[in-house]
Formats: C-alpha cells, structure tokens, sequence
C-alpha cells in the first residue's frame, strides 16, 4: 500500500471504497450480537480462551498445519515435526497478542519485531529482525512477488507513522491493510503469515473492535478458504481500488464467520454441551 499521496489519511479514504463501508457496518453488527449474548455476562473468559485455541488453529491452518481443533486442544509438544511447530507458534503468538496492546500503537515495528521472535523461536540470528537484502522467504504457500529490502524498509516505516498517528479509519480497514501489508512485504524470513494475522488481532482488540479478543478473524480465513485468502491478496497487492475494497471485504467476512463462531460456542455453553 502506497501511504504517501494527496489523502492526510490514507486509511481513512479507503473506507469510502464502494462497498467497504457496508462490510464495517456488518461486522460491527455481527460483533455486537456475540458481545450481547447473555452468556457473555458470565463466562467471558471462557469464551475469550476458546477464541484464542480456534483463531491459532485456523491462523496454522492457512500455514500449512490444517490439524483438528481437537488435536490442537490435546496435544503438548508442538518440537516434533514441521506441522507442529507451525501450530506451535500460532499457538504462541495468540497468547502473546494480547500483551502487547499497549506497545502497538507507540511502537509497531517493535511489536512485530517481538511477534516474529515468539513465532520463530529457533530461527537463529533471523529471529527478531528484517530480512537482509538478498536473504531467502521461508514463505512457501504465498507467492506473491517479492519487494526488497529497501522496499520494505520504507513501506513499514510508512505503515508505523500511519497507525502512531491513529486516524479516522474504522477498524477493520485498518486490520486489513496491516494483514495485507505484512503478507505482501512479508519482511521477516519466515513465519509472515502467522505474525501478520496477529498482528491483525492485536488491531481488532485494540481499536476497541473487538476488546475481548472473541470474534476470532483467523478462524474466519480459514473456513474461507487458502484459494480464497490467496486471490483477495492479490487483490490488495494490485493497489487498484476494487482489489483493495475486495480484501477488505474478505477480512471483514472472516471477521464475520469468527463472530459467529464463538456465537456457537456461546451457545454450546449455555446448553450445557461445552
């Protein structure tokens, strides 16, 4: 995303988009039914953990981990093989997310700089920082082009004064365009995918979105499908208008599908089932 231009605030022109503003105003009522769920009086905390399990799972799932949400729940070591370490760090950084609210909107580079080293904890000297110039993607389910390293430099840089500066923006466009972003510049050497959906969630919860963390989007992209996440990225990555409104589209119908996915669960719960 281009954050320089004739707009003071780019985001925020983004929401006038043709369609967009119809996808914020079905997302914040598809949030305000879970939160007025009358078990939500009562139990949140346990709906805002059972969030956390289903959002890492579907966030591993569009890695390349598709494992049962079962599986997820029972198992303990995540050390063995690839797959269960991609679930591990999904697993990870969702816990992580919502210790770092307070940093984000100061401090995004440093956020994410600590999200990539939770998530790649093994990955040497790469763990923490941006990728060099001419340093190899471990990225292999997305394959957009890749921008370099100065690319990448000054387009999050250009995305960190954004969100300091805050804006008019409604929430899920910003979440948008800071998952898309990650994903298109993808400036660690691995683990993108992960660190940009949480990076995603960290923005729904502190926006005031989403402030228990229970409308899981994660779990939302993976129901939609990888073929699906793929093709709306490109949409973003064109820069056109309608490519953009798509994603943004996309995002706030995952937000949507993890809304009423902890609605069930909302409701298991007051029937006893869960």
């Amino acid at each position: 995303m281009s954050t320089t231009g004739a707009t003071a605030d780019p985001l925020a022109a983004l929401g006038s988009l043709p369609g967009v503003a119809d996808s914020v105003e079905s997302v914040r009522k598809a949030v305000d039914r879970v939160y007025g769920h009358r078990i939500m009086r009562r139990r949140s905390n346990e709906i805002t953990s059972e969030a956390a399990l289903r959002g890492a799972r579907g966030s591993a799932a569009l890695s390349g981990a598709d494992w049962a949400l079962e599986e997820v729940r029972r198992r303990t070591d995540f050390s063995a093989e690839d797959e269960a370490r991609t679930v591990g760090a999904a697993l990870r950084l969702t816990a992580e997310a919502g210790q770092l609210l307070s940093i984000w909107r100061q401090s995004p580079l440093r956020v994410l700089a600590r999200l990539h080293l939770v998530a790649a904890a093994d990955r040497g000297d790469a763990v923490g920082r941006r990728r060099q110039s001419g340093e190899k993607v471990d990225e292999p389910l997305v394959e957009l082009p890749l921008p370099d390293a100065d690319e990448v430099a000054g387009r999050l840089e250009g995305l960190s004064q954004l969100i300091i500066a805050g804006g008019s923006a409604p929430a899920l466009v910003t979440a948008a365009v800071v998952h898309g972003e990650l994903i298109a510049l993808r400036p660690f050497a691995s683990h993108n995918g992960l660190v940009a959906r949480a990076a995603e969630r960290i923005v729904l919860i502190g926006s005031g979105l989403d402030p228990k963390s229970i409308c899981p989007a994660e779990v939302g992209h993976a129901e939609l499908g990888r073929a699906a996440y793929l093709a709306a990225l490109d949409g973003y990555v064109s820069g056109t208008p309608e490519g953009m409104a798509a994603w943004i589209a996309h995002c706030g119908r995952a937000v949507e599908l993890g809304a009423r996915e902890s609605a069930a669960v909302c409701e298991a719960l007051q029937r006893g089932a869960a």
